[in-house]
């Protein structure tokens, strides 16, 4: 029963929070009340006047026919499709921004259709692309991210804007950027602005529904709004790229946050090896299995997003130099002699069904295994020890110099000034990270069986069986992924009958994100056009 109650609280919180194959336990109540039942809707502190009077003038002459003119050639486009058009003359990076604004600004709040996927906005970002636009270079590939309007989850450093987890706490954290953020800009990337998140990256209240922060309110999915799981954390990212809103968004990891509304909302996620995106300046959870990762469309965009996120930051312990994923690698020929895992216990599942059959119709061999669960046990100690340590070092070194916390004790003190507003659903989680207790020597055990079982629940199946890789669904193996620090992929697979996106998810051993790419790319090329959100097209 424990091992039971465990898992249901590692993949309930971190990831779907409606997974049935893994609810069902005497707790499955919350998973059956949490993403319908809402205490909180609308943010009580993003105050829209503000928010949109920066953008007043600049937008004055963008009318709805200069709107609808540009859908056709901006909506569900891939960022190579979007830089052809401006190279040839049909768009700007001036009106790509102010296409998107306007959607945000007529989609995302207050109203009928509001996803409360955006928290904040660059106030800088059209001035930024009509730079982007007098100095566009000559011959600029169409696989190059320069000029292009990303979203960062708000737990990620950026300077100008500020970084709040989803906190009230944090409403004065204006920060400089995080290593990621200049990578991004190094590239040529603009920043159009911040998405809301389940608030501390969903390890904070315990019981409150996924997507759902203080600062940003409650995020709603567009396939199903008010109806269907966002997925969490990463939910305001996954959602703003479901619903047009950014050319991609990032999001962060650790343990299902990317998967779980990547696949919830029909886009393209991708967690990769720990260490391979640094993650200083990301406000943590945990230094052993955070990450962060690209959201996108499609699998060319999350490539560019990846290529541009790499490399070596000195700040985090984890980092490690690997090449850019080759473009023209993707192309070659994925599945002739690769041999999948499928799980037998996937196989009642029609869309699961119908990749596989896709998969193995290109040459793929499908060996369908019968995974023998390993122990999870310390996981939640794992980010408790982990976040006790690791809050204040973000804190010293790249919060806000006008920020006092100093760790999670502070955060529960000032959330109880006005739990009403701050912590409507509580601080369960919080509250559990300050009362656990462990030595040097039992924490290091901890991760290290943690690892050997999460290593040992794939290797039974990989090495055994000879396999390339695994399919899975959505977040399904997410925990088992987080600890044994393999990277996976989930791409849309299609809707379920009550309408409800889904994903196929390839996991892959570590360093192995051009395998998943390659395996990603010739399924989505061979597979049904991705959903779209038909109220949001």
């Amino acid at each position: 029963m424990k091992k039971t109650i465990l898992l249901f609280l590692l993949f309930t919180f971190f990831g779907c929070k409606n997974d049935r194959k893994v609810s069902e336990t005497s707790l499955g109540d919350i998973s059956e009340k949490s993403f319908r039942t809402f205490k909180v809707e609308d943010s009580k502190f993003i105050d829209l006047k503000p928010l949109w009077e920066p953008f007043q003038t600049a937008l004055y002459n963008f009318s709805d026919s200069t709107y609808n003119s540009l859908k056709p050639i901006i909506l569900n486009q891939d960022i190579p499709t979007l830089q052809q058009h401006i190279d040839q003359g049909r768009l700007s990076y001036e009106l790509l921004v102010k296409f998107y604004l306007y959607r945000i600004k007529s989609l995302d709040r207050k109203n009928d259709k509001s996803l409360n996927s955006v928290i904040s906005l660059n106030t800088r970002i059209i001035n930024q692309a009509r730079e982007k636009d007098n100095n566009r270079p000559k011959n600029l590939s169409n696989f190059s991210l320069y000029g292009m309007p990303l979203i960062l989850k708000d737990n990620i450093n950026c300077q100008g804007m500020v970084t709040t987890a989803g906190a009230v706490a944090l409403l004065d954290n204006f920060t400089d950027d995080a290593f990621m953020t200049m990578q991004l800009k190094t590239s040529g990337a603009l920043i159009l602005g911040k998405a809301n998140l389940s608030e501390w990256a969903y390890f904070f209240c315990g019981d409150c529904p996924s997507g759902y922060s203080a600062v940003g309110g409650q995020t709603f999915n567009p396939f199903g709004r008010k109806t269907l799981d966002t997925g969490g954390s990463s939910s305001g990212s996954a959602v703003a790229v479901a619903a047009n809103f950014c050319a991609a968004a990032i999001g962060s990891e650790t343990s299902g946050s990317i998967l779980s509304p990547a696949s919830q909302n029909a886009v393209v996620g991708l967690k990769p090896t720990v260490g391979v995106i640094s993650r200083s300046g990301i406000v943590p959870i945990s230094s052993t299995l955070d990450t962060a990762g690209p959201i996108t469309q499609y699998i060319i965009d999350n490539v560019l997003v990846f290529n541009a996120l790499i490399g070596k930051d000195s700040s985090d312990f984890k980092s490690k130099v690997i090449p850019k994923i080759d473009l023209e690698a993707l192309k070659n020929p994925a599945y002739k002699r690769k041999r999948f895992g499928v799980i037998r216990g996937f196989l009642d599942d029609s869309l699961y069904n119908v990749a596989v059959d896709l998969i193995k119709s290109k040459g793929a061999e499908i060996i369908i295994v019968d995974p023998k669960e390993e122990s999870l046990s310390g996981f939640l100690r794992l980010l408790n020890l982990d976040m006790q340590a690791g809050l204040p070092l973000y804190f010293e070194n790249f919060s806000s110099k006008n920020i006092y916390f100093n760790g999670v004790q502070s955060i529960i003190d000032f959330n109880n000034g006005d739990s009403i507003n701050r912590a409507p659903y509580g601080q369960k989680f919080f509250q559990g990270i300050v009362s656990d207790k462990a030595s040097k020597r039992e924490f290091k055990e901890i991760k290290n069986i943690l690892k050997a079982n999460g290593r040992a629940y794939f290797d039974q199946m990989m090495e055994v069986h000879q396999l390339d890789g695994i399919l899975s669904i959505n977040n399904y193996h997410a925990g088992y992924a987080a600890v044994a620090e393999y990277p996976a992929l989930t791409v849309p697979m299609g809707l379920s009958l009550n309408l409800e996106p889904k994903g196929l998810t390839f996991i892959a051993k570590p360093f192995c994100e051009t395998d998943l790419y390659n395996w990603g790319y010739h399924y989505e090329m061979a597979s049904k056009p991705r959903p779209t959100p038909k109220n949001y097209n």
